[in-house]
């Protein structure tokens, strides 16, 4: 591995842990629907919790700089969200049983809020720690997820937009000009989509299964409106794809869109979830497959953001293979090996997903239109 002198900053807090997603699958338990009620929802945070263990138990921990995550004010969390869709969230957290997102189906428990708030912190101090220069780059470790969440409404297990929270305080308040959000977790990012659909000062790109969720937004047509025209670019995947087609998007759309950006700091949205043991999407990503992505968004990041990049956790829904993809993401970030194999590979590494078949490359190469009608901004 290369960048071995890198300084890599990792953020987690036990409170991410505790996150309560109640006790439904994809829904809360209904006895009229015969939905019963089930330890481990499909959001469980036992999940990263495994990740996290698995970056100390392998001594991965030991290269990394530890950053501490402070809540998110309420400032914080309005440069994104409308009030109405805070307060409610608030409100809701004080409740004993506690409340929902705001679709019906992502609950939170009693001080969810505060748990919420902890997360867009956490994304906010490791977007701070690399801004100033303290860390070189950064994994943040945050739970609830984020990018779901819409200015005015929580969705997908999601309260806050954490990438848009850590985005808009780049922007505002560390002074940075301009932000590209490459979201890869395997649902469409339609909450940054949302919040910068009339902003130019974020390129917003976003790579995901198509209409796995939401069904309704995502496609390749959706590229921004006003002052955002041309800032969001979408890619979606037919299902099935694996390694392959994620590094062909990446050389072919991603890398490209942000070559003709040239953002001044890079965030990455990473969700485990186009893994191919996850049980919410039908996408063929293995370990090694996720280590190879990083390594060329990074080596992007040194070319085009002097280096400058972020990744904030977001799905991920397999608490088998999730720690070892998030460990092969993270030592790649770190440049260190700590010699923990794949343990699935061997189960899972015959199973294709290498080769880029031709309708897989066809919906690459539709959605690499958008990269033309990119441009750095006036006044940039």
């Amino acid at each position: 591995m290369t960048d071995t002198t890198k300084r890599t900053g990792y953020l987690w807090n036990t409170l991410y842990g505790w996150v309560d997603t109640g006790s439904g699958g994809l829904t809360p338990s209904s006895v009229s629907a015969g939905l019963q009620p089930i330890s481990h929802h499909v959001a469980h945070p036992d999940t990263k919790r495994r990740l996290h263990e698995l970056v100390v138990a392998s001594g991965l921990i030991d290269h990394l700089v530890e950053l501490r995550a402070a809540p998110a004010s309420r400032e914080d969390v309005l440069r994104v969200h409308d009030a109405a869709h805070v307060d409610r969230i608030v409100a809701e957290g004080a409740l004993p049983k506690g409340g929902d997102a705001g679709d019906g189906v992502s609950p939170f428990g009693q001080g969810g809020d505060q748990i919420a708030f902890l997360a867009a912190g956490g994304a906010i101090e490791a977007t701070r720690a690399v801004v100033s220069g303290e860390v070189d780059r950064a994994y943040a470790l945050i739970n609830p997820p984020g990018h779901h969440a819409e200015r005015a409404l929580g969705r997908g297990f999601c309260i806050f937009n954490n990438t848009a929270v850590a985005a808009a305080y780049a922007l505002d308040v560390l002074g940075v000009e301009r932000v590209a959000i490459v979201d890869w977790d395997v649902h469409h990012g339609n909450g940054a989509q949302d919040i910068f659909w009339e902003s130019s000062r974020v390129l917003n790109i976003s790579l995901h299964q198509n209409r796995c969720f939401p069904s309704d937004s995502g496609f390749v047509e959706e590229n921004g409106a006003g002052e955002g025209a041309g800032f969001s670019v979408n890619v979606p995947l037919p299902p099935g794809g694996g390694n392959g087609v994620y590094e062909y998007a990446l050389e072919t759309v991603v890398i490209p869109a942000l070559e003709a950006y040239r953002p001044q700091l890079i965030l990455v949205p990473c969700g485990f979830d186009a893994a191919i043991m996850d049980p919410l999407a039908r996408m063929m990503v293995r370990a090694d497959g996720f280590r190879r992505m990083t390594r060329l968004i990074v080596d992007a990041a040194e070319r085009i953001s002097e280096g400058r990049i972020v990744f904030l956790q977001e799905g991920g829904y397999s608490p088998y293979y999730v720690p070892f993809c998030g460990l092969g993401v993270i030592e790649e970030l770190a440049g260190v090996s700590t010699g923990t194999a794949d343990a699935y590979a061997p189960i899972v590494g015959a199973m294709g997903g290498d080769e880029v078949l031709d309708h897989e490359r066809a919906a690459v190469d539709a959605a690499g239109a958008a990269v033309s009608r990119i441009t750095v901004p006036p006044g940039a």
